[in-house]
């Protein structure tokens, strides 16, 4: 296993790289790095496969950009970086909102990949039910209540309080610049992208999932003409951290067959 340093665009961009053997191209989730999938990334290795990992920039050991990206900027990101290494054809997986920018990259560059894995993938907006109504009318009550000069100044914090409460971890904890990537990434539903995708698709699902849901896998698996969904029973929504050699001898079978 090796560790390595890129720069592309003026970014110091981390990998992991491992092996030699038909390349899969694993994309990370958000707020993970390539350290997450250290222990999959060790056994497709050790089963032949030549297995990279970046850390997206703004997180791991990748620098964060200057300002906010949305799922173009990231896509974008994906190709260069493939570029960059010379790499073009290849296996990709994507998890969380990995799957997000895989199933873009996947739309719109279809020639490069050879194979597509989902696991717990990000993409599909959800219909707005009471819990989205109640944010917003609170989100409307917070900016009223903090317009005034001698309030404004609690306003962030306040608003920090208010997403953590919601269980909204990953805003909170990310600066500004990244905070505002959250809410450009999350504007964008990829549920048109879905039917775009004729590559030979794998979906894999946590079936205890309470981030993205399993209705959703089976949204993907009826969206996703070539494709096959695989729910793996009392997991959530990090197979990979979960039952790494499970899910890894899933990867595999499916890799491995026409």
């Amino acid at each position: 296993m090796q560790e390595k340093i890129i720069f592309i665009n003026d970014l110091k961009v981390n990998y992991k790289i491992s092996a030699l053997g038909p390349m899969i191209l694993i994309l990370h989730g958000w707020g993970g790095s390539s350290d997450s999938w250290l222990k999959v990334q060790e056994i497709l290795a050790k089963n032949g496969f030549q297995v990279i990992v970046p850390d997206f920039p703004g997180f791991g050991k990748s620098e964060t950009p200057l300002i906010p990206w949305g799922i173009k900027e990231y896509t974008d990101f994906v190709l260069d970086f493939v570029n960059c290494l010379n790499i073009d054809n290849f296996f990709l997986l994507g998890h969380s909102f990995g799957g997000r920018i895989a199933i873009r990259f996947t739309a719109l560059h279809p020639e490069k990949v050879k194979k597509l894995i989902l696991s717990n993938s990000a993409g599909i907006k959800a219909k707005p039910g009471l819990k989205i109504f109640f944010i917003f009318i609170l989100a409307k009550i917070g900016n009223a209540l903090f317009t005034p000069k001698i309030l404004a100044r609690f306003k962030n914090s306040a608003r920090n309080f208010f997403y953590f409460f919601l269980r909204h971890k990953d805003y909170v904890k990310a600066n500004e610049t990244m905070r505002e990537s959250i809410k450009k990434i999350l504007e964008e539903d990829l549920l048109p992208d879905l039917s775009k995708i004729k590559t030979k698709t794998l979906i894999l699902w946590g079936q205890k999932d309470k981030l993205v849901p399993v209705k959703f896998a089976k949204i993907f698996k009826e969206k996703v003409e070539n494709s096959q969904l695989i729910i793996f029973p009392k997991i959530g929504h990090s197979p990979h951290l979960e039952i790494p050699e499970k899910l890894s001898q899933t990867i595999l079978e499916f890799l491995k067959t026409n």
